[in-house]
């Protein structure tokens, strides 16, 4: 498998990643079996966040006694420079760790830069200097804000969702972060969950060679498909291009992506999935989207009053209203019968 270089952080590992989001859903002793077969199994990149409940005491308690051998990257959503430091405080607690080789601002909305008033890179630096963190790095799901960051010099990785369905700007971004020697990590490798099938996943990263997925992973037969990969690595070959090419051309440009950050919705619509709901219908067990739960959920899609609130928060900049209603229509078409999936 092939190994990354994160940009100036020097962090090299294999191109094969642990995302801990979905490990908050396990018990703790379902967590560290996890865990621990992933680094067993040869990942030593773990992402994870203070946000995502008990993820991080969860990889505290599994990988501890190895943290020599593994690079961990966790994120703030502190919106002040108090809460950083608490957060950082935090998670060094329940990482069990007197480090972390990544911190990063998680989803921002602006590129925090030393003396915009905030205070919030200076903080950064400061935990650098201290030897709590070692590296600064920012997530963002706008890409205006994601290449602002990027061009400002000012941070050592980009957290970003990238897939095989996203677009040529998403890839330029890629192109500007080894330009600027910023290492970039990908989440979303699996587009939240509409692309079912991990080697094309996969594999289509393996072109680029500044790029580190962090996949999701809250099963161990997950996980078994990731470790699969690392000493028979598939090739990005023609047959897998030919694949990626047809699936893409199924979404169309205006699909949801599941990310949520439309949420919370005045009408209490759950957009991300309601807006979204004709792929995973189709990409999923349809019994699960057909449960008595989703379809009270869609019965409350036509009481979406087109306010706009949803479509300005939208990184994608889709037509939410539209798209909310183009999703009702067909989900009540299979609920009828005339359409079938």
């Amino acid at each position: 498998m092939k190994t990354i270089t994160l940009g100036s952080t020097g962090i090299t590992t294999p191109q094969n990643a642990f995302g801990a989001l979905p490990i908050q859903r396990d018990d703790f002793e379902t967590a560290s079996k996890i865990l621990r077969r992933a680094y067993e199994g040869g990942m030593t990149f773990f992402d994870t966040a203070r946000a995502y409940s008990d993820s991080e005491e969860k990889m505290g308690l599994a990988l501890s006694d190895v943290r020599s051998k593994i690079h961990i990257a966790t994120k703030t959503m502190g919106k002040t420079p108090d809460e950083v430091k608490a957060q950082i405080e935090t998670s060094l607690k329940n990482l069990k760790t007197d480090y972390v080789d990544i911190y990063q601002f998680h989803c921002v909305d602006q590129c925090y830069r030393p003396g915009d008033g905030t205070g919030m890179y200076e903080v950064m630096e400061d935990l650098k200097r201290q030897g709590m963190i070692r590296h600064i790095g920012i997530t963002a799901h706008k890409i205006g804000v994601a290449e602002e960051a990027v061009k400002s010099r000012l941070y050592e990785t980009m957290q970003f969702p990238f897939s095989y369905l996203s677009g040529q700007r998403e890839i330029d971004l890629i192109n500007l972060c080894k330009e600027h020697n910023v290492g970039f990590i990908a989440m979303k490798g699996l587009a939240g969950g509409l692309i079912t099938n991990s080697k094309a996943a996969y594999t289509y990263m393996t072109q680029f060679d500044n790029v580190v997925p962090i996949w999701g992973i809250q099963h161990m037969s997950e996980l078994e498909q990731w470790l699969s990969f690392m000493e028979n690595s598939p090739a990005y070959d023609d047959q897998m291009k030919a694949f990626v090419e047809q699936d893409k051309k199924s979404f169309g440009d205006d699909f949801c992506r599941g990310c949520g950050y439309c949420m919370p919705c005045p009408q209490g619509i759950i957009i991300n999935n309601c807006a979204r709901m004709s792929q995973l219908i189709r990409r999923s067990p349809s019994a699960t989207w057909l449960s008595d739960y989703w379809q009270d959920a869609f019965k409350k899609i036509p009481n979406c009053t087109g306010c706009g609130a949803c479509k300005k928060k939208c990184p994608y900049g889709l037509d939410i209203p539209n798209l909310l209603k183009k999703n009702y229509d067909d989900y009540q078409n299979i609920l009828s019968g005339k359409t079938k999936v």
